[in-house]
C-alpha cells in the first residue's frame, strides 16, 4: 500500500511540473539603478530631472520574464539573486511602466508586494546606463503584449467556429431543394466555340496535307502525213555511214520491199 501511494504521489508532482508555465527570459541587463521618488501630486507626467540621478537607492539586475499570460519585470541581486522588488504586467489591467517625459533611460515602475495576504504596491524610478537597453526593455514588454493580443484573437475565432460549425445544413424531413438552371437554347455558346475551333483546326490540318502529285509526259504531238518515200529515205539515213556492206543490201531489200509497187502507179498512169 505504501509503494502505490508513493507511486501516486510522483505521478501528481509530474503532472504538476509538466503543467506549470516555464519561464522564459525576454529582456535581461547587468546594471539597472532604482530611485526612491516622491508621491506625484498632480496629474503631470514624471520628470527625471526632481530625482537627482546621480544618487540612486539600490543597483542591481533587471529581468523580464514571461511565464504563460503573465509578464514579470524583477530586480534582483548581481552576487546573491536575492530577489529586491517585483512588478507585473497582465491583461486587462493598467500598464507597470511608465516613462518619464524628459529623458529616454528613466522610468517609474509599479511594484507589487504580498505581506500577511495583502497585496501592496508602491512607485519607484529605474534608470538605464544606455538608451539601447532602455529600447530593449520597451521592446519587451511590448512583444509580450502583442502576444497575449493574438492569443486572445486565436481563442475568440476558435470559440466562433466551433458555435458555426454545430450548425446542421441538412435538409429536414419535407424540405426539397430548388436549382434554377438557365436554359440557352440548346449547346453553350462555350461548347458551340469549342466545337467550331476543333473543325477550323481539323480544315487547315487538312488544307497543310498536300496530295502527292502524278508526274505524266504530255502526250505526242500528232503525226505528219509522211510520203512512203521520204519514209525510206530516212530509213536509210538512219544507219551510219560506216556499215557493212552487208547491212546496206538488207536494208535496201527491206526498202524494196517497203516501197510502193511501181507497176500498180505506172497502171494508174496507163489507165
Amino acid at each position: 500500500m505504501e509503494t502505490q501511494s508513493k507511486s501516486k504521489d510522483k505521478e501528481k508532482l509530474d503532472d504538476a511540473e509538466e503543467n506549470e508555465d516555464l519561464e522564459l527570459i525576454l529582456f535581461q541587463v547587468s546594471e539597472c539603478y532604482v530611485y526612491l521618488i516622491p508621491p506625484r501630486k498632480t496629474a503631470a507626467s514624471y520628470r527625471a530631472d526632481e530625482w537627482n540621478v546621480n544618487k540612486w537607492a539600490w543597483e542591481g539586475i533587471l529581468k523580464v520574464v514571461s511565464k504563460g499570460e503573465e509578464c514579470i519585470i524583477r530586480l534582483e541581486d548581481k552576487t546573491t539573486g536575492e530577489l529586491y522588488a517585483r512588478a507585473f504586467l497582465r491583461s486587462g489591467e493598467p500598464h507597470p511602466v511608465e516613462p518619464v517625459i524628459d529623458s529616454s533611460r528613466y522610468f517609474v515602475l509599479r511594484v507589487e508586494e504580498s505581506i500577511g495576504g495583502r497585496h501592496r504596491h508602491a512607485f519607484i524610478g529605474i534608470g538605464f546606463r544606455e538608451r539601447t537597453e532602455a529600447y530593449d526593455f520597451q521592446a519587451a514588454l511590448h512583444d509580450h503584449m502583442k502576444y497575449l493580443n493574438k492569443k486572445k484573437t486565436a481563442e475568440e475565432m476558435e470559440q466562433h467556429y466551433q458555435h458555426t460549425s454545430s450548425v446542421d445544413y441538412s435538409l429536414k424531413e419535407g424540405e426539397t431543394l430548388v436549382l434554377q438552371l438557365k436554359n440557352n437554347g440548346g449547346r453553350s455558346p462555350r461548347s458551340k466555340a469549342l466545337e467550331q475551333g476543333v473543325s477550323n483546326l481539323s480544315l487547315e490540318e487538312k488544307g497543310n496535307v498536300k496530295e502527292p502529285g502524278i508526274c505524266l509526259k504530255p502526250p505526242p504531238p500528232p503525226a505528219a502525213t509522211v510520203s512512203p518515200a521520204a519514209t525510206i529515205q530516212k530509213t536509210q539515213l538512219s544507219f551510219p555511214m560506216s556499215s557493212t556492206p552487208e547491212v546496206q543490201q538488207s536494208s535496201k531489200a527491206e526498202a524494196k520491199e517497203d516501197a510502193p509497187d511501181d507497176d500498180f502507179g505506172d497502171f494508174q498512169t496507163a489507165g
